[in-house]
């Protein structure tokens, strides 16, 4: 048997209906984990369709209650050969963003698997079901052609990532032994462009928080006011205003990093970003100048405004509002301090003037950046496999523009992080009608076969 055959093998899977059958399977368990109703549905995914899809491997699996004595439970599979050769980590998540049910366009729902044309929809289907799934039936075909993996394979699946994986850095923290892997090669996120296949080596950080102006309790009549009352709408949009410039900029210092370095910058050069014929049109004078796009996104920070509130915008009145709130996010590299984006921003409104602005995080939960050096060994042999498999270049994206929990596997478990992504830009992800391109899909089978066929080779 040869590595064609295992390739041949993991898409014929395809042709035959096979990966259709499994996802839809997953996809209609509702593992909605921000719907607190839904934690037996969780359970139920870990505890029956994935450890009897891993039994099938010859894994054992472990299923283990969050540290944090509530969000979803974790699972660790593992198939030992030999203690000698190198040990793959896996990860995925089973849990999914609220299925939306009643806004999917008529014909599709979030928990029925169906395919139009190229387009493979259902909740999961691009995050992150259909993408695990399409690693554990590459895996399973090489498996079953040459006989064995020829390396050690661990798995580890959560069920929180939807919610910031709340546990999982605990929960690694706690069993570094029993995650020890040489590397961690996993997928999730999509591709630069749906036909390029894509490396990406770690994640942008994200913060979310709140600016909020509280002048007054209620509103007053703007006839009898006006031009006596401060009004929070103008201060707040002022202040925000002074965080970058008119395209953007960030102009917040601590908030410009320093590390896109010539390694990242070979990296990035002559990528073009794509989302598909129906993803956005670049704007291409946004953002920081002197940049290319794949610069900006990929080796720079970005500033979002993700909401802003004054008065009552469905039923405005003619008074002058009390207090006005915006939900802000800052999307950062390598080489910014994440423990310093809030008060930097405090020092910087401080100078500004807009002392009245009060900044508190969002949520509890930070997603930190990371990254690993595009010149890494195993950048390169992950890279040259997938050309041999395709003959395609793929893309390498020293990190993601998104966030994932990298960190807990750059960071903790101490491991190289290289992600093939199997989604594109444009999927419908974290909104209706999400879904996986066919073509993709049975091409990512065909690039996985050969990377878990070339990991078993001497």
């Amino acid at each position: 048997m040869t590595r064609q055959s295992a390739i041949a093998s993991a898409q014929k899977y395809f042709d035959n209906g096979g990966f259709h059958a499994d996802l839809a399977r997953r996809v209609a368990i509702p593992t909605e984990s921000q719907n607190p109703e839904r934690q037996a549905e969780l359970e139920r995914y870990l505890e029956s369709e994935m450890s009897e899809s891993l039994a099938r491997l010859g894994m054992t699996s472990r299923i283990f209650a969050n540290p944090r004595g509530k969000g979803g439970p974790f699972l660790v599979a593992e198939l030992i050969e030999d203690a000698a050769r190198p040990t793959v980590l896996l990860y995925g998540h089973g849990d999914v963003i609220r299925g939306q049910d009643t806004e999917w366009r008529a014909g599709l729902g979030p928990w029925m698997l169906k395919q139009e044309g190229d387009r493979i929809y259902g909740r999961g289907t691009a995050d992150n079901k259909g993408q695990h799934t399409i690693n554990l039936a590459a895996i399973e075909t090489v498996l079953r052609t040459r006989g064995k993996l020829g390396f050690n394979l661990k798995v580890l699946l959560e069920t929180g990532e939807e919610m910031g994986s709340p546990g999982l850095k605990e929960f690694c923290e706690q069993n570094k032994a029993l995650l020890r892997a040489d590397v961690l090669i996993s997928s999730d996120g999509p591709r630069l462009q749906p036909q390029r296949p894509t490396i990406y080596l770690g994640t942008r950080g994200a913060l979310n928080f709140h600016l909020t102006v509280e002048l007054r309790k209620g509103a007053h009549h703007s006839g009898n006011w006006g031009g006596l009352l401060a009004n929070p709408g103008i201060l707040l949009a002022h202040a925000i205003a002074t965080i970058t410039d008119a395209r953007g900029s960030i102009r917040v210092p601590e908030w410009r990093p320093n590390t896109l370095t010539p390694s990242v910058r070979r990296a990035l050069a002559g990528l073009e970003v794509s989302g598909g014929d129906e993803g956005p049109s670049i704007d291409t004078n946004w953002g920081e100048p002197d940049l290319t796009p794949p610069e900006r996104v990929f080796g720079w920070s970005s500033f979002e405004v993700l909401a802003f509130v004054t008065g009552n915008p469905d039923r405005p009145v003619n008074a002058i509002p009390g207090q006005a709130r915006a939900t802000c996010q800052l999307r950062y590299v390598v080489g910014i301090d994440p423990n310093d984006i809030i008060p930097a921003l405090r020092r910087h409104l401080d100078r500004e003037g807009f002392q009245m602005v009060k900044v508190e995080p969002a949520r509890e939960a930070i997603f930190h950046a990371t990254r690993l050096d595009p010149e890494s060994p195993w950048v390169k042999w992950t890279a040259a496999s997938i050309e041999r498999t395709t003959g395609k270049k793929p893309a390498i994206l020293p990190n993601l523009g998104g966030s994932l929990p990298n960190e807990v596997f750059a960071d903790i478990l101490g491991l190289p992080t290289v992600w093939i992504p199997h989604s594109y830009a444009a999927c419908s992800q974290h909104a209706p009608n999400e879904h996986l391109l066919a073509p993709v899909a049975r091409e990512a089978l065909a690039i996985m076969a050969g990377v878990y066929w070339d990991l078993g080779e001497k």
